[in-house]
């Protein structure tokens, strides 16, 4: 009954309505079960809806249901937030064993935190030196916590270029620290 509605036309704001009151509610419970977090789910909702509204063609009526292809993206969508949480994650623990897990105190040893702030100094000396492009998607990847598909959403350039931007300003700054990066 449904699919004859989608056919029509998912760009009619009315027939879009309709979608989503009927759909959001598998689709966050698809969500849910991966990311297992509340906000993380409807943010998942709103991604698969928005991506809905803006590419209406992407959903073909004679493939399948309308809820099997939205379910499907919402699922896929949550694997991928699930997976970014799990390589952040990851990131975090090495970074931890890295540093070590407590700021050491300045009044007992200011030799390290001295040569920690020149080491900051260098990375800064470093990244000044990259052109603005790999620059900004370095710092917004290792220091903003973005996924290459954010960067490329932020730039407003395709994934392709802003996964080079960060592969070629890493290769730069591994040329200036073979050892440390």
């Amino acid at each position: 009954m449904y699919n004859a509605v989608v056919a029509v036309d998912l760009r009619d704001p009315q027939t879009f309505r309709c979608a989503f009151d009927e759909h959001h509610r598998a689709v966050y419970t698809a969500a849910f079960r991966i990311v297992n977090d509340a906000s993380q789910a409807q943010d998942i909702v709103q991604d698969v809806f928005l991506r809905l509204w803006r590419r209406p063609g992407s959903f073909d009526a004679s493939r399948g249901d309308l809820g099997t292809y939205l379910r499907l993206l919402g699922r896929s969508r949550a694997l991928d937030v699930w997976r970014e949480g799990q390589v952040r994650g990851r990131a975090a623990d090495r970074l931890k064993v890295v540093t070590g897990s407590e700021e050491p105190r300045v009044e007992d040893h200011p030799g390290i935190l001295a040569e920690r702030d020149h080491d900051r100094a260098e990375v800064r000396e470093a990244l000044s030196r990259l052109p603005e492009a790999q620059r900004e998607a370095i710092v917004l990847a290792y220091w903003g916590g973005l996924t290459a598909d954010q960067i490329a959403s932020r730039a407003h350039v395709p994934l392709g270029t802003a996964k080079s931007r960060i592969r070629l300003g890493l290769a730069r700054l591994r040329e200036e620290f073979p050892v440390a990066v």
